[in-house]
């Protein structure tokens, strides 16, 4: 499946909602695959200057578009015969979104927003699924937008729980530089790529205060196991965790400055608050809104996630940073394992 970044915009034509770094980024490398893609956003002024500049001057300015990546301003302009759709936007948003595809038909929608939703239906495929009645797959893995639009060599994971779907976005993505691997474990994919920002938030706080890369191995090592026992809570298989929607993820996640989850746990600790730490980032923070949607889902699972809660604790304004940290040192040893909650 895979080939290099030429050839006429031809096949099936694709659309993505949120024209952010992550959605622009997606709508690079479908464009580069030679396909035709709409790229929409709520913000009409961005949409505006994407039209005239042909580049994301506020989210990737290096990046050119190409000539078939089409920068909508509205979703009427997209092709009669788009079919799929590839959702980027930030996860608050993803509910008002779906209303707005209801003018598709016979769609197939690829998740590309990492976090869970807010209310009782917090796994972003279900409210999909029961808003649409369509067919959806996951995307998640180790993927800073940037390197991605400076084509730099990326793996990522595509869930869907049919395989004919999964392969359809596979085959959109796939490219000599962006590396897909299929998979059925939606639900593990989805926990994975949601969970992993709220440990770079952990992690950016105690690099931040100046524990040191003992504590931040430490840190991505039991955020794992909260990771995997919220997710087989949830359904998901225990390897999923160990690839490259898991591990992978988490680690870029927690140790490399391109991460806003991280640099906010970095500003955390040196005194910023919360609303002054997002203005200077300037992006959206999913870790923030997916704290307090997890730490919800683990009390109502009777699920211990201790770095999740005073992650949590730290972003409602319960604790310090320093008083987090040290509220996680102060646990009981346990033994460590796949046995209890630890």
């Amino acid at each position: 499946m895979s080939r290099t970044e030429s050839g006429p915009a031809t096949a099936e034509p694709a659309l993505v909602l949120g024209a952010g770094s992550w959605g622009t980024a997606l709508a690079l490398v479908i464009a580069r695959n030679g396909r035709r893609v709409g790229l929409w956003d709520i913000d009409s002024e961005l949409i505006a200057a994407l039209r005239q500049e042909r580049r994301n001057r506020r989210y990737l300015p290096e990046a050119t578009l190409p000539a078939n990546l089409r920068p909508l301003a509205g979703l009427e302009e997209a092709a009669p015969d788009t079919r799929l759709i590839i959702i980027a936007v930030p996860c608050h948003a993803l509910r008002s979104s779906l209303g707005r595809l209801k003018r598709f038909s016979r769609i197939r929608v690829c998740l590309a927003c990492k976090g869970f939703a807010a209310g009782s239906e917090k796994l972003n495929h279900r409210l999909v699924e029961r808003a649409l009645a369509c067919p959806v797959a996951v995307l998640s893995g180790p993927s800073f937008a940037g390197e991605v639009a400076q084509r730099l060599p990326t793996a990522v994971t595509l869930a869907a729980a049919d395989a004919a779907v999964a392969a359809a976005f596979a085959e959109l993505f796939q490219n000599d530089v962006f590396r897909v691997y299929t998979h059925d474990d939606v639900i593990g994919v989805q926990t994975g790529g949601a969970v992993k920002n709220i440990m770079a938030i952990a992690a950016g706080i105690a690099d931040g205060l100046g524990y040191g890369a003992n504590t931040r191995s430490a840190l991505i090592t039991r955020g794992l196991a909260e990771i995997m026992r919220l997710g087989l809570a949830l359904g998901a298989r225990r390897e999923t965790f160990t690839g490259l929607a898991g591990l992978g993820d988490l680690v870029l996640t927690c140790t490399d400055d391109q991460s806003r989850n991280r640099r906010l746990g970095l500003l955390l600790a040196r005194g910023h608050s919360v609303a002054a730490a997002e203005a200077r980032i300037g992006q959206v923070i999913e870790g923030i809104k997916t704290a307090h949607e997890v730490t919800q889902l683990a009390a109502g699972l009777a699920i211990e996630m201790p770095i999740t809660e005073q992650v949590a604790r730290v972003l409602n304004g319960a604790a310090t940073p320093r008083e987090a940290v040290r509220a996680l040192l102060a646990r009981e040893p346990r033994p460590e394992g796949s046995g209890p909650p630890a």
